[in-house]
């Protein structure tokens, strides 16, 4: 089996009878897993190599977009449109059904952002991202550049106003960001250790109150590795990328156990006809495997 058991609840999320596939190869760094439902199809980012890729169960994989600003992660809005981060472009884009592409987020306070690299829509409609730099410190995800902002911030963007709020400034690189299920607690990881030996690995939980933010305690550590993409599923446990694999914790911040994966994990969703397939992007792959659990 793929994995390492490390509390007995476990086994509430992980079947014993599957393995772990992988489904493509073949992408630089790939990020950004989002699932279409209805359309019945996974799109992801290869960021290095400036494309979105489109996998559809049963028939294969597709170039969905190139160039494509460098993309990272990808989210959907209550309307079901796509919600993505662009490196390449410093911004936050939404694509229209049409294919047209709305900028929703491109500065701050007249300057730009960094380079927006996760992101999530609450059920309110706001929309909720991190802003680390790490799109801008070279040429290979994205394009170098200057850092215009004084921090590495996570922003929320008013679903009627369309006006950006920071709301965080402390985080050494804000990365993948999940709501609870009611979305009432907002997870936002922190990923500075991934160029800093020193650096905090970590995720810390916060209390969503309106359009603010309260709290913000470290709810889970990682020795190795670093947290980026993050999910929760319809029982509040936590998934996140690390290193070695998916790591999962209980809403009280035990580490249940590990989905073991080969590459180093950016990033994963949950997807499929009932949400119980978790789709992994792992370096230069795409893996899946079903789960007893469900995605949000």
């Amino acid at each position: 089996m793929p994995y390492e058991i490390l509390d007995p609840r476990f086994s509430e999320v992980a079947l014993i009878n599957v393995e772990l596939e992988r489904l493509h190869t073949g992408c630089r760094w790939a990020e950004g897993p989002v699932w279409f439902g209805d359309a019945g199809h996974l799109l992801w980012s290869d960021i290095p190599n400036d494309r979105m890729l489109r996998y559809i169960p049963d028939v294969g994989v597709s170039v969905y977009r190139s160039p494509a600003n460098h993309t990272n992660g990808h989210t959907r809005d209550g309307y079901g449109r796509l919600v993505s981060c662009e490196h390449g472009a410093r911004r936050v884009t939404r694509t229209e059904h049409d294919g047209t592409i709305t900028v929703l987020a491109d500065g701050f306070e007249g300057k730009r952002l960094n380079s927006p690299n996760d992101v999530v829509v609450h059920r309110d409609g706001s929309v909720w991202f991190t802003d680390p730099n790490y799109g801008i410190r070279d040429d290979y995800e994205g394009h170098k550049g200057v850092q215009e902002q004084p921090c590495q911030g996570v922003y929320r963007i008013d679903p009627a106003s369309g006006a950006i709020t920071r709301l965080v400034d402390d985080f050494g690189q804000p990365n993948g960001l999940a709501f609870s299920p009611d979305g009432s607690l907002l997870y936002i990881a922190d990923s500075v250790g991934s160029h800093d030996p020193t650096g905090r690995r970590h995720i810390r939980r916060f209390r969503v109150e309106g359009d603010r933010l309260a709290g913000g305690e470290v709810f889970a550590a990682f020795e190795t590795g670093v947290p980026d993409g993050i999910r929760c599923d319809t029982e509040g446990r936590v998934w996140s990328s690390a290193k070695d694999g998916v790591h999962v914790f209980h809403p009280d911040g035990t580490r249940l156990g590990k989905i073991l994966v080969p590459e180093v994990v950016a990033n994963l969703c949950f997807g499929g006809p009932r949400r119980n397939r978790l789709f992994i992007t792992a370096t230069t792959s795409l893996y899946a495997i079903y789960v007893r659990a469900k995605g949000c």
